[in-house]
């Protein structure tokens, strides 16, 4: 039986279904193994990306290709390089005869001058190329990949039929990989003759620290304009024109609300303010990045989400922990098998010292301990164990620093529903702390060890001037501990720059999805919430509200 996988990308569900009704009720025998929806921004292209996987027989291959052309009159389509080897006709409509694979190797495919380069860099595979030994007059090719020194077809489109080809091999699970994900959606963009729109206008309510990595990362990432800031401090206004010379300044955030030339506002105001604001623009139409956490109760962060669905907008949370290089070179092992099943982890923060004196350590502003370090680390824990919660056990201690409301010690054990667990500890009572990361698997595990560095300059009379960082400032040394007692040191090369605004941006001109969603963010905080019931009521086992 042929094994269809359909990645769409249609802005109405009901019209993939209809479609595929039309396009596969003949098609006796096939089989639609799985259907992902690419996205639902308002800005995207319609159009759909067809992964054929084997085809059973010649009588087979007819009925699938009838179907993937019908399916291609309907919307543009792209055929991965494997459909145009098993379905002849597929091949014939889409203009390219094709030869021989080349061997796997690293394939670089690069987009042709003139196919609009908007956050469409070149894409590096890992797979074999399907060399096009003769493509049709009215074929175009919209990128290529260099095969020993000479440039080959790697996406072909051909507008009277409606397909394009990308020609390069690959099984329908490497398909999942963003990075080929946000290449595929652009090139069915320009396939489908639409350009992005202008670029999405930015507001910003605050001006803080992270306030300006945002304001950095909307200049730097193309489709984003810094349009906006509202500060109460003028002088944070000025340091916002210094990112973008045009920006508006606003003291009243309701004059920055009102100001129709915005189309998304970022809410960097202190935790206990975020779902109040992020009503307020929705209210003004706005799109929404929240600063995390998303709010201090699920009661808020759910209708903060009910707000946004009704009013068709995206609420999004910054959570920029996720793209920690050390993290994600340990997500990977943790997905790529190397661990085995993995039961149990711990993260730590922390040290011996006095808590910030700003509003991070007062919990009537920040939520607490809990809220404030474990809307980055509890993150984390989920995206890296996803599966149903049973309880969550935790506990907090005020034993030193009285100055400050904030707990001096938490404690937060998740408790999955099929026996796994994650620790996550915040201490500023840790002279001696813990690794950051510990994890265990049934085939090895993966330490993540703090590492102390040091900033080393000149003083402004020429001696030695040396800046201690904080633990939390560097990325952990990360090693895997193999069953067989060999430990190898991990390499965790930074993270792709400015990887949230890359997704947010083709997500509101794409509708290519996000890695992270408002309601991964809803249950981080719902962890939270359940751990500060838990902790005031003697470390008792609490669910999630």
């Amino acid at each position: 039986m042929t094994n269809l996988v359909i990645h769409h990308h249609l802005s109405d569900r009901a019209s993939l279904d209809s479609a595929l009704v039309a396009a596969w009720d003949d098609a006796a025998g096939v089989s639609v193994a799985d259907v992902h929806l690419l996205g639902g921004g308002p800005r995207h292209q319609d159009a759909a990306l067809v992964l054929v996987d084997h085809v059973a027989s010649d009588d087979e291959a007819e009925l699938v290709a009838a179907a993937v052309l019908d399916l291609a009159q309907r919307v543009p389509t792209l055929v991965l390089g494997a459909a145009l080897t098993m379905l002849p006709a597929v091949a014939e409509a889409s203009g390219v005869d094709h030869g021989e694979w080349t061997p796997r190797h690293e394939v670089r495919v690069r987009p042709e001058p003139g196919v609009d380069p908007r956050r469409l860099g070149d894409l590096l595979l890992a797979e074999r190329l399907l060399i096009a030994e003769k493509i049709a007059d009215d074929v175009v090719t919209l990128a290529t990949a260099n095969v020993a020194y000479v440039e080959h077809p790697a996406v072909t489109w051909r507008q009277s039929s409606g397909l394009a080809a990308l020609l390069v091999d690959g099984a329908p699970d490497t398909w999942q990989d963003r990075e080929l994900l946000r290449f595929v959606g652009h090139v069915l963009g320009v396939v489908g003759g639409r350009r992005d729109a202008g670029d999405v206008r930015v507001g910003m309510i605050g001006y803080g620290a992270i306030g300006h990595e945002h304001a950095l990362a909307v200049r730097a990432v193309p489709g984003l304009a810094l349009a906006a800031v509202s500060d109460l401090s003028p002088a944070r206004v000025d340091v916002a024109r210094s990112v973008s010379t045009d920006v508006r300044g606003y003291t009243d955030s309701d004059d920055l609300l009102a100001d129709a030339e915005v189309d998304l506002v970022v809410v960097s105001t202190p935790p206990n303010t975020h779902g109040y604001w992020a009503k307020r623009a929705l209210d003004a139409g706005k799109h929404v990045v929240l600063e995390k956490p998303m709010a201090l109760s699920t009661l808020e962060c759910d209708e903060v989400i009910e707000q946004a669905a009704r009013a068709d907008r995206l609420v999004v949370v910054y959570q920029n922990r996720r793209f920690d290089p050390d993290y994600l070179a340990m997500r990977r092992l943790v997905r790529a098998g190397a661990v085995g099943q993995l039961f149990h982890v711990e993260s730590f923060v922390g040290g011996f010292g006095h808590p910030c004196n700003y509003w991070h350590s007062d919990a009537a502003v920040s939520g607490g301990a809990i809220f404030d370090w474990g809307s980055h680390y509890i993150d984390q824990l989920l995206d890296l164990m996803p599966g149903e919660i049973a309880h969550v056990v935790a506990a907090n201690h005020k034993r030193v620093w009285h100055d400050v409301t904030n707990a001096d010690h938490s404690r937060v054990t998740i408790q999955f529903a099929d026996g796994r667990q994650a620790d996550f500890i915040h201490s500023d009572l840790a002279a001696a702390p813990k690794p950051k990361w510990w994890a265990l698997g049934t085939a090895g595990a993966i330490r993540g060890d703090w590492r102390q560095e040091k900033v080393v300059a000149r003083s402004a009379i020429g001696t030695l001037d040396e800046d201690l960082l904080a633990l939390a400032d560097s990325p952990a040394c990360m090693t895997l501990h193999s069953a067989d007692g060999s430990v190898t040191e991990l390499a965790a090369p930074p993270a792709p720059a400015h990887t949230f605004h890359r997704e947010l941006a083709d997500y509101l001109h794409r509708g290519l999805p996000m890695s992270v969603t408002a309601g991964q963010s809803r249950r981080v905080v719902a962890v939270m919430e359940a751990a500060e019931r838990s902790a005031a009521t003697g470390s008792m086992p609490t669910e999630l509200a």
